[in-house]
């Protein structure tokens, strides 16, 4: 049992680091568009790429009386984001010492 511990563990601190980087990644973009960024940039475009697919669903299931100018999709992705992390990967560190025991 100690072998499917072990991925489960494995799994569990990838999951961890990738919602961190999409956490960091979020808020950049959210930073960047303050500034009217140019969209021909390589990097502008690599956030774009990344955040949209996260952020467009959520954007469309804010009713419209949210939406007031304001975008808050990158904060309600924040939420999920930090739910995910508390949760999920808490909930698989917890499942993989378990199995070690």
């Amino acid at each position: 049992m100690f072998v499917i511990s072990n991925f489960i563990n494995a799994a569990a601190q990838v999951l961890d680091i990738l919602l961190h980087a999409l956490y960091w990644i979020i808020l950049i973009r959210a930073l960047i568009s303050w500034v009217n960024p140019d969209p021909h940039n390589p990097i502008v475009q690599f956030l774009y790429k990344v955040t949209e697919p996260i952020l467009y669903p959520i954007r469309k299931m804010l009713p419209l009386n949210l939406r007031f100018g304001l975008d808050i999709s990158p904060l309600i992705a924040f939420l999920l984001l930090v739910f995910l992390r508390i949760f999920l990967v808490k909930t698989l560190f917890d499942v993989a010492l378990r199995l070690r025991g």
